[in-house]
């Protein structure tokens, strides 16, 4: 992982299946990303969710996205 880069961290089933209800979404709904991007890591596949976290300016934003 790059110094710029933002944190990536792959979801485990329950943590995945926890975000889906709280945000009463599918993972079909989220934002794609490919299973190819250099950011994600390497024990993905896809289906899998992925939390990408994002220092702006001292706040800590998470974004998710579904794997492809």
């Amino acid at each position: 992982m790059h110094i710029l880069q933002s944190k990536h961290t792959k979801l485990n089933e329950k943590e995945s299946q926890e975000l889906l209800n709280k945000l009463n979404i599918s993972k079909s709904q989220l934002p794609k990303i490919l299973l190819n991007d250099a950011g994600i890591p390497e024990n993905c596949s896809i289906g899998d969710i992925i939390k990408i976290e994002r220092d702006e300016e001292g706040k800590i934003n998470l974004y998710y996205r579904v794997v492809v």
